[in-house]
C-alpha cells in the first residue's frame, strides 16, 4: 500500500492543477496532506519534515538561482523598451528581397527574444502582436504566419541563455550529485548551468536553421509571400541590430568562456538592457516601474513553485517514492532506452497541463537521479528535456503556445489555422530530437571541447 502513495501524490497534483488550483499551493498542500495522513497512520516519519527549513535555506543560498530575476529583468526590459520591435522592423527590411523574408525575420528576432526571456507566453504574445497583422497584410497564409510565430515563441526552451535552461541546469546538477552518491561516488563530478548552455547551442541553432530552410522551401509554393526589396538604411540597421545582439553574445560568451558565472552574466545583461533602453529614450520612471513589477511577479511565481516543489519532493522521498521510480524503470523492457522513452512521453504529456517551471521542479528531481544513475549524460538529458517541452508546448490541442497566440490573434484567424500551421514545425522539432538521440555528441561535444 505504501508503494502506491507516491504515485497517488503525483496523480493528485495533476488532478488539482487541471481544476485550476495554484501550482505552488497545490504542491505544498498535497505534500502536507499526505504527510499528515502518513503520520496519523504511522507510515511516515514526522522527523523528516525537520529537513524542510534547511531546504529553504539552501534555496536562499543558491547563487545560480539569483540569475532568474536578472534574466527576467533583461528580457522584460528589451520587450517594454520596444527594442525587439525595432529589431523586427529592420531585419524585415534586410530580408525583404528574399522569399518569406518577413517570416525569416520573425524567426531570427523571436529566437533572440526567446533567448533573453525563456518564457513561452511572453515571446508568443509579443511576436503575435508585433508581426502577425503585418504578415497577414503581406500575403502570408494564416497557417504559415501563425505556425511560424508559435514555433518561434517556443525557442526560449532551448536557446541559451534562458530561464528554462538555468532552472534545468540547477535541478540536473543536484540530480547528478544524487545519482553519483547512490553509486558510491563520494567525490561527484559537477555539471553546471554553463555546461547546459553550451550543450544547447548546437541543437538550438540547428532548430533555427531548420525553421528557416522550411520557410524558404514553402515560399516557393506560396508566391504571395513578399519578395520586393525595400530600401535599407545600412547605418540605421546596424545601430538597431548591433547593440542587442552584442549584449546577448556578451552574456552567453562570458558564461561559455568561464569569464563569468551565469548569475554574473545575467547581472551584466540586465544592466546592459537598461542602458540600451535609456540610450534610446525608452526608459523613464513609469516604464522602470512596469519592468520592476513584471520582474517581481515572474520571480515570485518561480520561487513560490520551487518552495512548494521542495516540500513535495521531501515528502515524496519520505514515502519511498525514489525507490518506487527506480524499481519501475529497472523493470521496463529495453533498459535505459525504455526508461528514457517513458520519461520523455510523460514529460511531453505533462507539458499540456504544466509549465516548464513546474515540470523542472517536480518531475526532473524524481526521475533525474534514476536516469543519470543508469548512465545517461546530464547535459544530453537536459537538452532532450528542453526540446521535448518545446514540442509539447506547440502540439495541439493543449499546447500553451497555441492558447497564447489565440488570445492575441485577430478574430478572422481561425483556431484550426493555428493548429494546422504548427504541424510542420512539430515535425521539424521531432526530427531534431531524433538526430540528438542518434548523435548525442550534438549536445555533448561543445561542453567537452571547451572543458578540454
Amino acid at each position: 500500500m505504501m508503494e502506491l502513495i507516491p504515485l497517488l501524490m503525483f496523480v493528485a497534483v495533476c488532478a488539482a492543477l487541471m481544476f485550476g488550483y495554484p501550482v505552488a499551493f497545490t504542491l505544498g498542500g498535497t505534500a502536507l496532506i499526505a504527510a499528515g495522513l502518513g503520520i496519523v497512520t504511522g507510515i511516515f516519519d514526522a522527523e523528516l519534515l525537520r529537513a524542510f527549513p534547511d531546504r529553504l535555506y539552501g534555496i536562499m543560498q543558491n547563487g545560480t538561482l539569483m540569475a532568474v530575476p536578472l534574466f527576467v529583468l533583461m528580457g522584460v526590459m528589451l520587450e517594454r523598451a520596444r527594442i525587439a520591435e525595432e529589431l523586427l522592423v529592420n531585419l524585415a527590411r534586410v530580408f525583404s528581397g528574399i522569399p518569406a523574408g518577413m517570416a525569416v525575420s520573425v524567426v531570427v528576432v523571436g529566437a533572440l527574444l526567446a533567448a533573453s526571456t525563456g518564457i513561452v507566453g511572453a515571446t508568443v504574445v509579443t511576436m503575435g502582436l508585433m508581426s502577425l497583422p503585418t504578415m497577414l497584410k503581406r500575403g502570408y497564409s494564416p497557417k504559415l504566419a501563425t505556425g511560424t510565430i508559435c514555433a518561434t515563441g517556443t525557442l526560449g526552451q532551448i536557446i541559451p541563455p534562458s530561464i528554462a535552461l538555468v532552472l534545468l541546469g540547477d535541478t540536473l546538477s543536484n540530480a547528478y550529485q544524487q545519482a553519483q552518491l547512490s553509486q558510491g561516488i563520494f567525490n561527484p563530478k559537477p555539471v553546471s548551468v554553463g555546461d547546459l548552455f553550451m550543450g544547447a547551442i548546437i541543437p538550438g541553432l540547428l532548430l533555427v536553421a531548420a525553421y528557416i530552410i522550411y520557410l524558404l522551401f514553402i515560399a516557393r509554393r506560396e508566391p504571395a509571400t513578399e519578395r520586393a526589396a525595400e530600401d535599407v538604411d545600412l547605418l540605421q540597421t546596424l545601430k538597431s541590430l548591433f547593440p542587442p545582439i552584442a549584449l546577448m553574445l556578451l552574456v552567453l560568451g562570458s558564461i561559455i568562456t568561464g569569464a563569468a558565472t551565469p548569475t554574473e552574466a545575467a547581472a551584466v545583461g540586465a544592466l546592459g538592457a537598461g542602458i540600451l533602453a535609456w540610450s534610446r529614450g525608452a526608459l523613464n520612471w513609469a516604464r522602470a516601474g512596469e519592468v520592476g513589477q513584471s520582474t517581481l511577479q515572474v520571480t515570485a511565481m518561480v520561487f513560490a513553485i520551487l518552495i512548494g516543489a521542495s516540500l513535495f519532493s521531501l515528502v515524496f522521498r519520505g514515502f519511498g517514492g525514489e525507490e518506487v521510480v527506480t524499481h519501475l524503470f529497472e523493470s521496463l523492457p529495453g533498459g535505459v532506452v525504455g526508461a528514457t522513452l517513458l520519461v520523455m512521453l510523460v514529460i511531453f504529456l505533462l507539458g499540456f497541463i504544466l509549465d516548464f517551471i513546474e515540470i523542472t521542479f517536480v518531475v526532473v528531481p524524481i526521475v533525474g537521479p534514476v536516469l543519470l544513475a543508469m548512465g545517461l549524460d546530464p547535459v544530453w538529458l537536459g537538452v532532450m528535456i528542453a526540446l521535448n517541452l518545446q514540442t509539447s508546448f506547440l502540439t495541439p490541442p493543449f499546447g500553451f503556445a497555441l492558447f497564447y497566440l489565440r488570445g492575441v490573434a485577430p478574430a478572422e484567424v481561425a483556431t484550426g489555422a493555428i493548429y494546422s500551421g504548427v504541424v510542420p514545425f512539430i515535425a521539424i522539432q521531432l526530427l531534431v530530437m531524433l538526430l540528438l538521440a542518434v548523435w548525442p555528441s550534438l549536445a555533448t561535444w561543445l561542453p567537452g571541447f571547451v572543458a578540454g
